[in-house]
């Protein structure tokens, strides 16, 4: 029993530094090292509150590369988690254009997670529900009503899941997977709907992207009635749409702003959104590539309505990134204090030994906070192997590569 006590610490503290070394976000590094930006959190905890109240909303925030943004959204994840919310952590690539909004929503329902839960959260959520309950009832009314702005197919699997669960857990199996995103065989929906006493239901068409959009409200309104608070999205890497075309820019601006003023077309939605990106996006993509400009020229060419809508969403998310993006605060000398001691006592014990006091980075305003980090563990990494050895560290600045990449922009879903 005393030698599983002292392992279990090493094998999480020695993974924490693994995870800081290769600068990528990982739990018990965040639960370690804590986060330092006070500042976003307060704002954080204000927007949870507002979606446990039922008003969908975000925030956008910027930082430098490898100013800690990918760990900070590690760490609201916890907080999110801690009060009640399915979290789902979205990093923006070729596979997921943040314009699709039915690839997002894939990997979105793919990747949610509750706390104490084990699988797919929205399996979980439906698995949870109590069909005789009240939170079943309201989410089936909810899924009725002409507010909701839902397909038919929605109420009616619903309703059907609550017939069927126990019964028939195959096909209230597939239920689930509709809700998160597979596509459901309708004629054989309408056979099992008819064997339920449901009697003939009209299914009407429904696109794939609105199809998209109505399984995230339904899905957000699901956790709520199984008990939890909400949904929140963590966007990372969102930068990425800088290298987009001209035309997936616009419709990624939208999307922004779509999400940060919580505009998903129906009230009362508990959807929580935080997208990360580089503070020098403005500068380089909006002003350096004239997208002020450009992009509401371009839409006023086509003259359809739609063209003029998008125009208008894609111009309020570029706004936003200009005026409204918190950006993360650099560390000072207490931070950077903490962080070094903190540091220095898990690289001890993940590694069974007492490092010494080493040199790191000269402490200057443009160093990011990991390259502090890399440059602290690499030079401990060094002296644990040589102790006579004397490391001196050099930072590299690399700035964003914002060219134009059409490969990036991925094949829409609907195509």
């Amino acid at each position: 029993m005393t030698a599983l006590t002292t392992t279990e610490p090493s094998v999480s503290h020695r993974r924490a530094i693994e995870a800081l070394r290769a600068g990528v976000p990982c739990l018990d590094a965040v639960a370690m090292l804590g986060s330092g930006q006070t500042e976003i959190e307060d704002r954080f905890l204000d927007l949870l509150g507002t979606t446990r109240e039922g008003r969908a909303s975000g925030m956008l925030i910027g930082g430098g590369f490898g100013s800690g943004k990918s760990h900070l959204l590690e760490h609201l994840m916890r907080l999110a988690l801690d009060e009640g919310f399915a979290v789902s952590r979205v990093v923006i690539s070729k596979e997921t254009p943040l314009h699709d909004r039915a690839k997002v929503f894939s990997a979105a329902a793919d990747c949610a997670v509750v706390a104490g839960g084990s699988g797919p959260a929205i399996a979980g959520a439906a698995a949870a529900l109590d069909v005789d309950g009240r939170g079943f009832a309201e989410l089936l009314r909810w899924s009725l009503s002409p507010a909701a702005g839902l397909n038919e197919r929605f109420a009616a699997t619903l309703s059907l899941y609550g017939k069927i669960r126990d019964l028939d857990p195959e096909f209230a199996e597939k239920l689930v997977r509709f809700w998160s995103g597979d596509p459901i065989s309708v004629p054989d929906l309408r056979r099992r709907l008819k064997a339920a006493g449901e009697g003939p239901v009209a299914l009407s068409p429904v696109s794939a992207k609105d199809l998209a959009e109505q399984r995230l409200r339904f899905a957000a309104r699901l956790f709520t009635a199984a008990g939890g608070a909400g949904w929140l999205f963590l966007f990372d890497e969102v930068e990425l749409v800088g290298r987009y075309s001209l035309l997936q820019r616009a419709k990624s601006y939208a999307e922004i702003a779509r999400w940060v003023q919580g505009d998903h077309q129906v009230p009362g939605l508990p959807v929580a959104a935080v997208l990360a990106m580089t503070d020098d996006f403005e500068a380089a993509v909006i002003t350096g590539k004239k997208d002020r400009e450009n992009v509401p020229a371009r839409l006023r060419d086509r003259q359809t309505p739609d063209a003029l809508a998008l125009s208008n969403r894609a111009q309020a998310g570029m706004r936003i990134i200009d005026r409204e993006m918190t950006l993360l605060t650099p560390p000072d000398a207490a931070e950077l204090d903490r962080a070094y001691g903190r540091l220095k006592e898990l690289h001890g014990t993940a590694f069974g030994w007492n490092p010494p006091d080493i040199a790191g980075l000269e402490r200057l305003g443009a160093t990011r906070m990991r390259q502090y980090i890399r440059a602290w563990i690499n030079e401990w990494d060094l002296v644990r192997l040589d102790p006579a050895f004397q490391p001196d560290t050099v930072a590299v600045q690399m700035d964003s590569d914002y060219r134009e990449d059409v490969d990036l922009e991925g094949i829409p879903e609907e195509a």
